[in-house]
């Protein structure tokens, strides 16, 4: 209790009835009576030895009502906290000029003491009517008989001695040396008088001399030493009822009661917590706010967590994903001040993990959503980015949907003939099209900022390439880290043999769009190159068509139909290894940097594993029985998808095979996996499987035409689908109905968009992931330079590119129209079958197939030729 707090005594007022002639009801209100303030202690109570000095008491303690003898109520009001939160709040009365003063108010300066009280009580008599007691008014219409009586005169009363008087019986010693008290209350009237006479207001008890040596009591407790403190409190507790221990129990056990978590060093908390399962955590957190911001904000704990439950991957994907995280919330401004201390990304990551590990098996009936898209085209491209769906299709169309409600936000439309690679980051996305262009577009408003010339055929993959930190090798031998590329890169593969590298324009940088990008009657392969200020590199070597090619930091890896691997320095331009062992076309690949390997899929059946140091082939790896169209890499996983109609899972260390995922009947076209599932589109089943024991959860699609592609991410699940001559999207939530916010996906290629602006996390920004290129309905296969005689009577399996489908019509697919294309670029026509019709007509029989046989053009033109440029037609 403060020293500024002070006791007071509330009596309650009091009756007094007189009869003379007519009997007279007098109501007295008295001024609450101070009691003695306890003692200030000489120097400041230490919190930690004194924790319950500055404790609130509670409300039963703070104010309660007292009985003396002779029935005189009264409340002690302890004075702590102000008599704000403990008197009744009185209406105020007044009006316009005045206001009726409140009791407290009038009598503010004339409270009295105990003694005064008693002695203004011992000095009132019985008057006759003329000559009334104080506090009693006059009865009209009563005349008054009596003759005045003779005012007795009270007594002279000694003072009150508030340190000891009336002090109960004690065998401590008085600090002050008292003498014996007086009896201070009138024990009868005097006399005189021939009526009652006035009770004294109070009574002396033992309630009220305890309160008023209180501080003299005290006092001799202070002065006891522990040992004899402790003994007394105990003996007053082992005399105390139940009730009384239980109200000191509800002051003594929050006051007493210690956060260790906040006492501990950080290095013990995270030992104590370790024990914690994650249901447990999640309880302790909500405890209080500073048991919240521990938990949340424990690296150490959440990494140990992460690898306690084996979902801690390792190769970097847990700090890459911090990292994006941490610059995320630069960008935002995050944490605001004066607010809770923000996760550690590695407590969203745990979360993300745990709810895609069990949200997707556990959630029978996700969320579903299915609408059309792009007529009866078929869907090339497909990516999930910041909550997007961005679709491209041999249409020459790109589409922009919403998940949550289908709708189409954008259509960028420019290209002229089908987008066969897409890549997106931000606000960027990056095509690129059978037109032999590449298209830079900005996401918010839908325009194509850049348009890039230079290739001379069909550009048929892509990659952005983003500043990372990456081991870099010197002349001397010596490693260190740096970050690579300085700026974000596209690269770009073509059916021209070539790759090219070209800065990533910035948003606000100046737009360029090549020679002929806005005349459909001029060839864009006739750009001259050195025009255009964001290319950067030609690569060359490649003897056929670039298939498919991944890049990460510094390193470019290129798969071709000439059979071979190139690896490149992407800043220098110059080839560094030319990877032979394939013997047939390479039509994937992946990277992985961390790991320093690169893997190829050839349609000679087999998965190679290099070696980007040595060049040198370390696995080959073997089942697989036709072409090897699709590879993923995670950092636990290497997956392969053939047209054996089979996905096989390996560890991309030792070449080792852990699963063969059987069930489809036909030809893989789609697959994507992470480290706990498989989802793979084929002949008209879109299949989900346990990467970790290789068998099959459950089938999201069933009974359509085929899957052209599939993708997810967190707890957003999308697929481009045929059925019923209709391209349609299904999209599923896994999410629960009362939100997973803080579900956060990762991307496939463990890149994520920096400085993020958006609510979802970072997207694959990896442009390898391309289709096989295959008909759902078994169509022959197509031959790039029509040898049919390397490949006579080939499955379907073994040559798919339904990607030759140019607007210059080179003719290098005959049976994908009936209508002659002329070989002039300037007098072409853009005429085009549908797929339907082209299927009708090409398993209708080998005289359908005959039928629609074009001839072929000259072998020095067709698309995965370089063609000679024409010098006269330069931009300048």
């Amino acid at each position: 209790m403060a020293s500024t707090q002070r006791p007071s005594l509330y009596l309650a007022p009091s009756v007094n009835t007189t009869t003379v002639v007519t009997t007279t009801t007098t109501t007295t209100t008295y001024a609450p009576i101070p009691l003695p303030p306890l003692p200030t202690p000489a120097s400041p109570k230490d919190p930690k030895a004194y924790p319950l000095y500055q404790a609130p008491l509670p409300r039963s303690l703070r104010q309660f009502p007292l009985v003396f003898p002779g029935g005189a109520h009264a409340t002690f009001r302890n004075g702590e906290g102000g008599e704000d939160g403990m008197l009744e709040e009185e209406e105020e009365v007044g009006g316009k000029g005045w206001r009726m003063v409140k009791h407290d108010e009038a009598d503010a300066r004339k409270q009295v003491g105990l003694a005064e009280a008693v002695e203004r009580y011992g000095r009132k008599r019985s008057y006759s009517n003329e000559n009334l007691m104080e506090g009693i008014e006059a009865i009209p219409g009563l005349v008054p008989n009596t003759p005045p009586r003779k005012k007795a005169k009270a007594s002279p009363l000694p003072p009150i001695s508030t340190i000891n008087s009336a002090a109960p019986p004690s065998p401590l010693p008085s600090p002050h040396g008292s003498p014996a008290p007086e009896n201070i209350w009138p024990s009868a009237p005097p006399s005189g008088h021939s009526s009652p006479q006035p009770q004294a207001p109070v009574q002396p008890d033992l309630s009220l001399t305890t309160l008023l040596t209180l501080p003299s009591l005290l006092a001799h407790f202070a002065n006891l030493p522990p040992q004899l403190q402790s003994h007394v409190l105990l003996t007053f507790l082992r005399h105390s009822p139940l009730s009384v221990l239980r109200t000191l129990h509800s002051i003594l056990t929050p006051t007493l009661a210690r956060d260790f978590l906040t006492l501990l060093p950080p290095e013990l908390v995270s030992l104590v917590l370790s024990y914690l399962s994650f249901n447990d955590l999640a309880r302790a957190s909500r405890v209080s706010k500073s048991w919240r911001a521990i938990i949340d904000s424990d690296p150490v704990l959440w990494r140990d967590l992460l690898k306690g439950t084996k979902i801690w991957f390792g190769r970097d994907s847990e700090t890459a994903f911090a990292d994006a995280i941490f610059a995320r919330r630069r960008h935002r401004g995050l944490p605001s001040p004066n607010s809770l201390p923000l996760p550690h990304p590695y407590k969203i990551l745990f979360k993300s993990r745990h709810l895609t590990r069990t949200r997707w098996v556990n959630n029978q009936n996700p969320k579903r959503l299915t609408f059309t898209a792009h007529g009866r085209s078929v869907v090339t491209c497909l990516i999930f980015s910041h909550g997007r769906i961005i679709s491209a299709s041999d249409d020459h169309s790109i589409h922009v949907y919403s998940p949550v409600t289908g709708e189409l936000l954008r259509s960028l439309d420019g290209h002229e003939g089908g987008v066969w690679a897409l890549a997106a980051t931000k606000n960027t996305l990056v095509s690129g099209s059978t037109d032999r262009t590449v298209r830079i577009w900005d996401l918010s408003t839908g325009r194509c900022t850049h348009v890039f010339g230079g290739h001379t055929s069909t550009v048929r993959c892509l990659a952005i390439v983003k500043p990372e930190m990456v081991d870099v090798e010197n002349e001397g031998g010596i490693i260190t880290r740096e970050k690579w590329p300085k700026r974000p890169l596209i690269v770009t593969g073509s059916r021209d043999h070539s790759l090219r590298v070209w800065a990533l324009p910035r948003p606000g940088d100046d737009e360029y769009r090549c020679y002929g990008a806005d005349d459909n009657e001029v060839d864009p392969s006739e750009e001259d190159i050195e025009d255009n200020p964001y290319h950067k590199h030609h690569l060359e070597g490649h003897d056929h068509a670039v298939r498919a090619l991944a890049a990460r930091g510094r390193t470019l890896v290129s798969g071709s139909y000439d059979c071979t691997v190139r690896i490149w320095d992407i800043i220098t331009g110059t080839c560094k290894w030319t990877l032979v062992g394939h013997t047939q076309k390479v039509y994937s690949v992946v990277l992985d940097i961390n790991r320093n390997l690169a893997c190829s899929g050839s349609m000679d059946g087999t998965v190679r594993v290099w070696n980007l140091h040595t060049g040198q082939c370390q696995h080959t790896l073997t089942g697989h029985t036709s072409l090897v169209g699709l590879l993923g890499l995670s950092p636990s996983y290497l997956v392969s998808a053939a047209a054996d109609s089979t996905l096989r899972v390996w560890d991309p260390d030792t070449g080792e095979h852990h699963h063969t995922l059987a069930a489809h009947n036909g030809a893989i076209t789609c697959f994507q996996h992470d480290e706990f599932k498989v989802l793979s589109g084929s002949d008209g089943t879109l299949k989900m499987w346990d990467i970790r024991d290789g068998t099959q959860v459950r089938d999201l699609l069933t009974g359509i035409v085929g899957v052209w592609q599939v993708v997810f991410e967190g707890r957003w699940c999308v697929a481009a689908s045929n059925r019923m001559d209709a391209t349609v999207l299904d999209v599923w939530d896994f999410a629960n109905e009362d939100g997973d916010e803080e579900w956060a996906g990762e991307p496939a290629g463990g890149m994520y968009d920096e400085g993020s602006e958006d609510d979802e996390d970072e997207d694959d920004l990896d442009g390898d992931a391309d289709p096989m290129d295959q008909d759902f309905d078994a169509m022959p296969s197509d031959m790039d330079d029509a040898e049919v005689e390397e490949h006579e009577l080939a499955p379907v399996d073994e040559d798919e590119d339904e990607d030759e489908l140019p607007e210059y019509r080179r003719a290098a697919h005959p049976e994908r129209s009936a209508a002659p294309a002329p070989s002039s670029l300037g007098n072409r026509q853009r005429t085009r079958q549908p797929v339907g019709a082209l299927r009708g007509a090409l398993t209708a029989g080998p005289s359908s197939a005959t039928a629609a046989v074009r001839a072929l053009p000259n072998n020095d033109e067709t698309p995965t030729r370089p063609r000679i440029r024409n010098v006269i037609h330069r931009r300048r």
